[in-house]
């Protein structure tokens, strides 16, 4: 505890004077002026209902669970909030473990006066069948280190708690509709207590009878204070509690400025307690979104291209069928220049594409590769798929050519010339296994022995 004493009997009686003797110079042991708070730090856990209050050298910690348990018979309607406290020899050697003692049993009952009395906590949300199902509420404060003023950090610490908590949503079931079902958190969403305001409690020490009054006292000020209240309220100036405590008696003009002071110090920690929950509940909402790899293969441009020039080319045939045929000839030489310069763009195109998303999260860290290779593999197996359907289409153009041109030679031939030939083409040769260009210059050259 970084050399801080542990029990009042081991301070010595200079000690004692020096702390009272810098107070009536408005100065205090640790440097701060008398109404001045110590650095309040607030920190949550992975679980909900988790908090870790540090106020100074005082390190406190709050858990909140809940359980379906029975009713009181006056409250039928209403769940139940309890408090507990454990005070571990761990914080301060004056602790002992065992049965909690009196500063203990004080501890929990300010809180508990502060919270319940309040109705900062809306007990009807808690009832689940009136009469017979409702839920209890119990917050755990654990005292890691008594650095003083335990009563503020620990009701720091169970705001902190019961702002983050959220219970399991219920239904009922049955044939009387009285069976009570608890759906986990995977099957539907928690639901958070519902609380109207956040009562923040404010400790003053007095010294020498009520001369001296300075606030959030330090572990060695709490041995030397003659006398302390505890003042509760909101940031509506609500008041909802006033424990006093000790011998020394205090005068209402006091009271009434300790409420002054105590209404500004709660709207600040007011402040800081939303503020430190609407962190945590952002980064728990980050923590539940699932970020999913968008790939869009974009390939959308290569079909519709393909589906163009597929419809440019039937468009043509049909024009070229209604043509003459000595006209077809000429055409069919353009078709060919046409066809074979929109196919080497398509080769082009194919071989310049590069695959890839085309809507890219850059974000995501959930991206498979083994995925994206095998989509990319699918898409070149595609490609292949579309050079072979062009090649096809290559032939039966080529072929339907020939058949155009055999037809030109047979009208300019004369009628014993085109039945020879005829004669000659019906027969199957070893010429036939030649390729189709050699083939057509052959038919070439004999129309032209034929004129």
């Amino acid at each position: 505890m970084e050399q801080r004493l542990a029990n009042t009997w081991r301070l010595s009686v200079n000690e004692k004077k020096f702390i009272e003797t810098a107070l009536l110079s408005d100065l205090r042991v640790d440097g701060r002026c008398p109404f001045d708070y110590r650095n309040l730090t607030i920190n949550f856990g992975k679980d909900d209902g988790s908090s870790e209050v540090q106020l100074g050298q005082t390190h406190v910690m709050g858990f909140v669970t809940a359980q379906l348990v029975q009713p009181y018979r006056d409250r039928p309607n209403e769940g139940t909030l309890s408090i507990y406290t454990e005070f571990s020899p761990m914080a301060d050697p004056s602790f002992e473990p065992g049965r909690p003692g009196e500063s203990a049993v004080e501890l929990g009952r300010v809180i508990d006066r502060g919270l319940r009395e309040s109705r900062a906590v809306d007990m009807e949300s808690l009832c689940v069948v009136s009469g017979k199902s409702v839920w209890a509420i119990r917050v755990d404060l654990h005292i890691l280190d008594n650095g003083g003023n335990l009563v503020d950090a620990a009701n720091i610490a169970a705001l902190a708690a019961l702002s983050t908590f959220r219970r399991p949503e219920c239904s009922l079931s049955g044939d009387d509709g009285q069976e009570v079902i608890v759906h986990p958190p995977e099957v539907r969403e928690p639901l958070p207590l519902i609380i109207h305001h956040l009562p923040i409690a404010v400790t003053f020490a007095f010294f020498r009878s009520e001369s001296i009054l300075v606030i959030d006292p330090t572990h060695c000020e709490e041995a030397v204070m003659g006398g302390r209240m505890t003042v509760t309220l909101n940031a509506n100036n609500d008041v909802c509690a006033i424990q006093k405590a000790g011998g020394e008696g205090v005068l209402k003009s006091v009271i009434m400025q300790c409420l002054r002071i105590a209404s500004v110090k709660a709207g600040d920690i007011t402040t800081k307690i939303k503020n430190a929950v609407e962190t945590y509940s952002s980064a728990r909402q980050l923590r539940k979104i699932k970020r999913h790899p968008s790939v869009n293969l974009d390939v959308g441009g290569g079909a519709g291209s393909l589906k163009d020039s597929q419809g440019i080319s039937d468009g043509e045939k049909s024009i070229n069928d209604q043509e003459s045929i000595v006209s077809q000839s000429g055409s069919i030489k353009n078709d060919e220049s046409t066809n074979q310069g929109q196919l080497d763009k398509r080769d082009f195109d194919a071989k310049n594409f590069i695959g890839g998303p085309s809507c890219w999260d850059p974000h995501s860290k959930g991206v498979d590769s083994n995925f994206l290779k095998a989509t990319l593999a699918s898409r070149g197996n595609l490609t292949a798929m579309k050079k072979e359907d062009m090649s096809d289409e290559m032939m039966s153009s080529e072929s339907m050519v020939d058949e155009q041109e055999a037809k030109v030679g047979e009208v300019n031939l004369s009628p014993v010339a085109a039945k020879t030939l005829s004669e000659e083409n019906g027969k199957k040769t070893l010429k036939d296994a030649v390729k189709r260009k050699n083939k057509r210059k052959k038919k070439k050259t004999t129309t032209i022995d034929a004129d």
